[in-house]
């Protein structure tokens, strides 16, 4: 690829709205490669340092510069590489300055198929393991009417589903006048579009769902019914000493309330395999949460110490150990994935396709498409069997 700017990114969907607005922002300033790294684990710094080398490669004559969470939890290293021309602090990637590129008023463009829409950014919680409130500072939350704005622009341009994401997104509100809750932001979503046909949430903090929001998940059908919780592990011990917010207990018995009012919600989670001082016995409770919480959609961490965070600093697992732990419980995540499956085969979905051949359907699960679909259209297909989580 040569001339204009290309944006690459890696991690989380923030990210990958974040880098829309880059793009957006750079679009015909010059030739330059922006990286939107990602630090969440080692494993993800290895692979923003992987990126940045073959983006030299592919454009030895671009500007190369680096933003992201990495950019700022690993600056020394990163600015060290020679294939690197400059970093961009993660709080700045946004400000048209901080890439020296004029102020642009046209809206930011609208993937084909869905938008993800930033309404929150930063922590302020203080998990053990996490290295990105280092990266993206406190919890800063859109107002309703800036976070309108940003739908208004994708619904115009045809997106047929918007997400919204953040880095905590349920703590949307608590920095704003009279702490709104999530539920109000997205009951506003749904009523300002009702042309919109389809609503879907990132990971979510299911202790902080609040009631308007519990509701909307129960009997919208325009928000979808699919659950990302960030769950992290099974074991009450190893929760607390992540200083997560929640027990076991909590995460069974949302589940238990949301199947109950709406059986079709599917459930995923993003769980770390491998935690210091987990047992045998705790990493049994990991693997038998996914049973019990039928999670489809699952994210599996080998535990990776981050430097600087408590966790960093307690008795560590073996990594020979935390990688059979990840991989059995991605087995695990499998087994009920597969059975999940099963029970859609013959029954009526309707999926989003994408450009690559496949869709999404309402619950999340992916569908090969007729031949012919073009990428953003709604379908209804009834599977007939499924092969490596692919319904057909």
């Amino acid at each position: 690829m040569t001339g204009g700017a290309q944006v690459i990114s890696l991690g989380c969907r923030l990210n990958i709205a974040e880098s829309e607005r880059i793009r957006a922002m750079l679009s015909g300033e010059r030739d330059v490669v922006v990286v939107n790294s990602c630090a969440v684990t080692a494993e993800a710094v290895r692979t923003t340092r992987q990126a940045i080398r073959r983006a030299r490669r592919e454009r030895p004559d671009a500007r190369l510069l680096v933003t992201g969470c990495a950019a700022d939890v690993e600056r020394d290293q990163l600015s060290a590489m020679p294939e690197v021309d400059g970093l961009v602090a993660n709080r700045s990637k946004l400000d048209p300055r901080a890439w020296n590129a004029p102020e642009r008023t046209e809206p930011v463009p609208a993937r084909r198929t869905r938008a993800f829409v930033a309404v929150q950014n930063g922590c302020d919680h203080a998990c053990t393991f996490c290295i990105i409130p280092q990266g993206r500072g406190p919890s800063r939350s859109l107002t309703v009417p800036q976070v309108l704005r940003e739908v208004e622009r994708h619904v115009e341009q045809g997106a047929p589903e918007v997400v919204l994401t953040g880095v905590d997104v349920t703590s949307w509100g608590h920095d704003l006048p009279d702490r709104p809750p999530l539920g109000r932001l997205v009951a506003a979503i749904l009523e300002a579009f009702p042309e919109l046909p389809r609503l879907r949430m990132s990971s979510l903090d299911g202790v902080e769902i609040d009631a308007e929001l519990f509701d909307l998940f129960a009997g919208e059908p325009r928000l979808m019914p699919h659950l990302h919780l960030s769950l992290q592990h099974g074991n009450d011990l190893i929760l607390k000493r992540m200083k997560r917010r929640h027990l076991r207990a909590d995460a069974l018995a949302l589940v238990c309330r949301l199947k109950r009012a709406r059986p079709e919600i599917a459930i995923g989670a993003d769980l770390i395999a491998g935690f210091p001082t987990e047992t045998q016995a705790a990493h049994e409770d990991n693997l038998s949460i996914v049973r019990e919480l039928e999670i489809v959609h699952g994210h599996v961490f080998p535990y990776s110490p981050r430097p600087g965070t408590p966790a960093a600093r307690m008795p560590q697992v073996a990594r020979e150990t935390v990688k059979q732990r990840a991989a059995q419980l991605r087995a695990q995540v499998a087994a009920v994935r597969d059975a999940w499956l099963d029970r859609l085969v013959g029954t009526e979905q309707v999926v989003l396709a994408e450009s690559d051949g496949t869709g999404h359907a309402a619950n999340f699960a992916r569908h090969a498409l007729p031949a012919g679909t073009a990428g953003g259209e709604i379908v209804t297909l009834t599977p007939r069997h499924h092969e490596k989580g692919l319904l057909l």
